[in-house]
């Protein structure tokens, strides 16, 4: 008969990530701290356990045996419902009667240990059944769940019983949810007994919507319970998440069986996962906490992120308060002893004072938990500090003039502002180093010490620009952060970071989008009266080059840049921003006579397949690939109606800018002439 009890609503805490479980001190104390906050479950599943995973029909030895003992008995102490969980799916054979026997007897040494729940898990393994289990069975769904019955009933129907589905998404449910042969399957064959693992529309998903779930419980024919990766890191060691659980309205508790989070493989950063779900649950059960105060963002009338995550935090400072271990920082104002009972050392007038380290604070705390917040998104200060840097950066050639006015006030205010949000990462840094929990230092210890070196290296990034732009460009950039040889330690990645770098769509899921272009630009034909300001154009980025070069040459662009040889009609334009004049596009469609009078290196050849040439120059201010390329596309087109077969440009090799635009432009290629100076490069298009 199916089990008819009155199930009570699962809460609490899978261990199911892969990489080193947590230890039995650890998870004792997480015991403690589910039944402190009402949380009632505990599922032990960890992925780098071989006897749950790899090699599941080993049994437990007796030292394995006495540990799952103590570990089942402290949970029952603080009554969280133990959940022992077996993921057979890598090898198992479905059909093979010794396969199932060998499962039974697995799960009863486990039950004579003193456990009443279990779980089979199906998830993260191949699709394709061995031939014995094709002959046996019609499909997979249906070779996991006759197993998994025949489990179920030999355990006597125990009141909690979950199955893990291959199909565990809506992402992995073909070709949906609602249409999934394979879900349909579990659902109308599974005992009604037994709970599903869901975990939403992703692996890691966003937004749990009531609509999702309605539609899945449909096709499962009984609420699932939620297995949710929000705080789960095990698959990026960059990465972890501090963030309160939220995306997931109460309104969704009536329409499950329950949910566990599976959160960051490192223990002590789950203070906040793990306290944000247990008032989440308490939220949704009686109606809710109506007392909580609400921002205009939250939708939510019974929960809110913020006010939870705040409380969680106030707690979790206690923790880190607390002394874990001998040596750890002094907690006393008592003068410090030395073996011979002279008193420390006290520096005298004019000397530096002693290093004291300063209490940690909430607002720390705070600072962390948004630093590292959660998988779809940064907390306020993160994206702010983004945000501010790209401002800086898009809006720096307001100070490359001589000229103070509110713009340029405004920039080195805000750099200003960046630099103090840049110096509260330190200081938290610095506090939480000297914590007295070590504990809990310990496994934040490698993320704040890698943010902190990456705001360190925007920081001096900024102030290389104060410096930089505020001497019009003539200090030249900062050795240390402009070195092409750097130290390991001044640079990100590793391999893993090289091989997307060389993809084509690396960075496209960064969290910070780069923000649409605030400035607007415009493109019109070149007038008489523009001759002026383009020469200044021309002079202030030829100034630049003039540094780095060992020849004076005369390219025939500039005698086109400088007006001395006039564009071509309708091959000339100019760019604007807010500020004035900020580029130039000008062409020459019939180069070959101006090329004898002011140069002689081009050869004829060259000119026969490359009559026309083309100059372009932009102000540094301009970082907005678009409108120089429109500016090309544009001026590529008058010159072709004109019957040219080709057109060239100059650039000198020390030109970066315009060089790595031509080149990123794929349509242009390299000139080789012997007569060419080393200094020069030649790049032309067919038209």
């Amino acid at each position: 008969m199916p089990n008819t009890r009155t199930k009570r609503f699962i809460s609490g805490v899978v261990e199911g990530f892969y990489g080193r479980p947590w230890t039995m001190e650890q998870r004792t104390d997480l015991f403690k701290r589910e039944q402190k906050w009402g949380l009632n479950t505990y599922l032990y599943a960890p992925k780098d356990d071989y006897k749950h995973r790899m090699y599941w029909r080993d049994l437990y030895c007796d030292k394995e045996a006495e540990q799952l003992k103590a570990l089942i008995s402290a949970a029952q102490r603080h009554n969280v419902e133990f959940v022992y969980a077996i993921s057979p799916g890598l090898d198992i054979t479905f059909s093979n009667p010794k396969e199932v026997a060998a499962l039974q007897r697995k799960f009863d040494q486990v039950k004579g240990f003193g456990c009443r729940s279990f779980s089979l898990l199906f998830d993260d393994i191949e699709r394709d059944m061995c031939p014995a289990d094709k002959q046996a069975f019609s499909t997979f769904a249906h070779a996991q769940v006759t197993i998994t019955n025949q489990v179920y009933l030999h355990l006597g129907e125990p009141e909690i019983f979950l199955f893990c589905p291959t199909d565990y998404c809506a992402a992995f449910s073909t070709p949906n949810v609602s249409q999934s042969s394979y879900l349909h399957t579990v659902g109308e064959n599974l005992l009604p007994g037994v709970d599903i693992l869901w975990t939403g529309p992703k692996v890691v998903s966003h937004h749990i919507t009531v609509e999702s779930i309605e539609e899945v419980s449909c096709v499962l024919k009984r609420a699932p319970v939620i297995w949710d990766n929000i705080h789960a890191n095990d698959y990026d060691p960059q990465r972890v998440y501090m963030g309160p659980f939220k995306d997931r309205p109460t309104e969704l508790i009536p329409k499950l069986s329950g949910i566990l989070t599976n959160p960051n493989c490192e223990f002590y950063p789950n203070f906040v996962a793990i306290h944000t779900l247990a008032t989440w649950c308490k939220s949704g059960a009686d109606g809710g906490q109506r007392d909580i105060e609400m921002s205009e963002e939250e939708q939510d009338p019974n929960y809110s992120p913020q006010k939870a995550l705040r409380m969680a935090l106030t707690d979790w400072l206690q923790e880190f308060l607390i002394t874990d271990q001998p040596g750890g920082p002094r907690q006393t104002d008592e003068p410090m002893q030395t073996d011979g009972g002279e008193l420390a050392y006290v520096p005298g007038p004019g000397e530096n004072p002693l290093f004291t380290a300063e209490p940690l604070t909430l607002d720390d705390l705070n600072l962390l938990s948004e630093l590292f917040y959660l998988p779809y998104e940064y907390g306020p200060t993160a994206r702010t500090m983004l945000h501010e840097l790209d401002w800086l950066k898009s809006h720096r050639g307001v100070v490359t003039t001589a000229t103070v006015t509110d713009k340029t006030a405004e920039w080195h205010s805000r750099a200003q502002q960046f630099d103090n949000m840049c110096e509260a990462v330190v200081q938290m840094f610095n506090r939480l180093s000297n914590a007295p929990n070590r504990r809990i230092l310990y496994d934040l210890y490698d993320y704040i010490c890698d943010i902190k070196s990456g705001v360190g290296l925007a920081r001096a990034y900024v102030k290389t620009m104060v410096c930089f732009l505020s001497t019009g460009g003539r200090g030249g950039p900062s050795a240390q952060l402009m070195n092409d040889d750097p130290e390991p330690w001044g640079f990100r990645g590793g391999l893993s970071g090289e091989f997307q770098r060389m993809l084509p769509c690396h960075g496209n899921r960064d969290l910070f989008r780069h923000p649409p272009m605030t400035t607007v630009y415009s493109i019109r034909p070149y007038c008489p009266e523009d001759k002026v300001d383009i020469q200044k154009i021309f002079s202030d980025m030829r100034r630049e080059e003039e540094g780095t070069m060992t020849t004076q040459d005369s390219l025939i662009s500039y005698s086109l840049a400088v007006g001395d040889l006039p564009p071509s009609p309708q091959c000339a334009l100019v760019l604007e921003d807010e500020l004035g004049l900020c580029g130039y596009a000008l062409g020459f469609t019939e180069v070959k006579l101006a090329a004898a009078k002011f140069q002689r290196f081009l050869c004829d050849s060259v000119l026969e397949d490359f009559p026309s040439l083309i100059t372009m120059q932009l102000l540094p201010r301009v970082i907005d690939p678009t409108p120089a390329n429109r500016m090309i596309a544009s001026l590529l087109s008058s010159i072709k109606a004109t019957g040219s077969k080709g057109a060239f440009c100059e650039l000198r090799q020390n030109d970066c800018r315009m060089l790595d635009f031509y080149n990123k432009l794929g349509s242009f290629k390299a000139i080789k002439m012997s007569t060419l100076p080393q200094e020069i490069i030649i790049m032309g298009i067919s038209l």
